[in-house]
């Protein structure tokens, strides 16, 4: 055997090996929003039962804040082991790309997709002490009162700051941009009463819903979801094609070895398959997704594509 060929030889019996004895030690998990978040609750899931089928801790480490970009400017500068993961989702990973001139990050380039796990479905609501109850009402609110009414946000480039800026292009309105660093710190305020409305996961609103503390006015599906059936699209309500869906996957910081990227592919889809964990992801309101590792990144270059058109549409502009 030649030099080259066995030095090649030797790599792959290496990573083989790597890969079998992985992970040895805890794996870090960054989630990049707020405790109580629909990214926060998935990743604590995944966690859970990586752990169970893998044999080591994984561990998760919010890191909140600037629209999921520091959690996820942490995870590129990590050793690409193995041993940091980040929980990649539909603003950090789709959106940002669209509304920044620059990040500290390319999701493309400095990452390594492993899977997609659950979709995360957008849903418009209000403080239940609003007046409106349908979005017909809040238009017309919003038309005769420009920039006056506010909307919260989970953060500058997450989906729901872009849900609403689709709204509005759709709408024909303009409401006042109030971004928060989470779930918990923009609905404390909506329940407090001092922003008025906001979109974000049906995940993460149907709990305050079914309590009475939220009112939602749309969901922006095609249909109406399973989990709020009463409450009608936002396409059934005048606003035809109107969709917005969020995403929420694993990945590892680029050159993670191959054969650890294969081995946690392996992992999740067992997860994903597990009748016990299919129960409480639609528990929780989330959507299966299950896509193989190629699928997952060929579909988050389609979500970049997209999001940048709806940002250029609404001429949103995090810079």
């Amino acid at each position: 055997m030649s030099a080259p060929a066995f030095a090649a030889a030797l790599v792959l019996f290496c990573a083989g090996a790597f890969a079998q004895t992985y992970p040895e030690r805890p794996v870090k998990v960054i989630v990049p929003f707020t405790p109580g978040s629909a990214t926060d609750i998935l990743g604590r899931l995944a966690s859970e039962q990586l752990a169970k089928s893998l044999g080591r801790p994984f561990v998760v480490e919010n890191r909140p804040g600037a629209g999921g970009i520091p959690g996820t400017e942490a995870a590129r500068n990590a050793p690409a082991d193995g041993y940091t993961l980040i929980m990649c989702t539909s603003g950090p990973f789709g959106i940002n790309p669209a509304i920044y001139s620059k990040l500290p990050y390319d999701p493309v380039r400095d990452f390594e997709p492993i899977a997609n796990l659950g979709l995360t479905p957008q849903a418009i609501v209000v403080g239940a002490q609003q007046p409106w109850r349908t979005l017909a009402e809040l238009v017309a609110a919003a038309k005769a009162r420009p920039g006056e009414i506010a909307y919260a946000s989970l953060g500058v480039g997450t989906t729901s700051h872009l849900t609403m800026e689709a709204f509005q292009n759709a709408a024909g309105i303009k409401l006042n941009h109030v971004p928060f660093k989470g779930t918990s710190d923009a609905q404390a305020q909506i329940l407090g009463g001092n922003v008025p409305m906001m979109s974000d996961t049906i995940s993460g609103v149907l709990a305050q819903v079914k309590g009475g503390k939220l009112r939602a006015l749309g969901v922006a599906i095609p249909q109406r979801s399973r989990h709020l059936p009463e409450v009608p699209t936002v396409a059934e309500q005048g606003f035809a094609g109107f969709e917005s869906v969020g995403w929420i996957g694993l990945c590892a910081p680029a050159k993670t070895p191959a054969a650890v990227l294969e081995r946690l592919d392996a992992a999740t889809r067992t997860m994903l398959a597990d009748p016990s964990v299919k129960e409480r992801l639609d528990a929780l309101a989330f959507e299966p997704a299950g896509q193989s590792r190629g699928a997952f990144a060929a579909f988050m270059k389609a979500e970049i594509a997209k999001w940048t058109q709806v940002a250029r549409a609404a001429g949103a502009k995090a810079d």
